[in-house]
């Protein structure tokens, strides 16, 4: 099992920034994604950005591209997510998630931060 923590949410006026960071323990993978995912109240949960343990990352909606930037600590096993330029609509519940290598789908999720955007 992978247990996920995240931290770094809050509330935030619009325009200002936030860093989330997403720290992973337990069985250890050589190869593994991690991502981040978004769900605001009354919507399904949205894909944001994935790291691969070699470095590559993938974006998701088009809102967020230019504006948050996801990166990762290898030593650290942590991912973060650095969110800039907050707009209301980036209110919502953030999910980190795991996925192993060799697997199609995330298997591990974490229980979510609250992020808050003040217009």
């Amino acid at each position: 099992q992978v247990q996920l923590v995240e931290s770094g949410g809050g509330l935030v006026q619009a325009g200002g920034s936030l860093r989330l960071s997403c720290t992973a323990s337990g069985r250890t993978f050589r190869r593994y994604a991690m991502g981040w995912f978004r769900q605001a109240p009354g919507k399904e949960r949205e894909f944001v950005a994935a790291i691969s343990w070699t470095g590559p990352s993938t974006y998701g909606a088009d809102s967020v591209k230019g504006r948050f930037t996801i990166s990762k600590d290898n030593v650290k096993n942590t991912v973060y997510l650095q969110m800039n330029s907050l707009k209301a609509e980036d209110t919502a519940v953030y999910y980190c998630a795991f996925r192993p290598e060799g697997s199609l789908t995330y298997d591990f999720w974490g229980q979510g931060t609250q992020v808050t955007v003040s217009s």
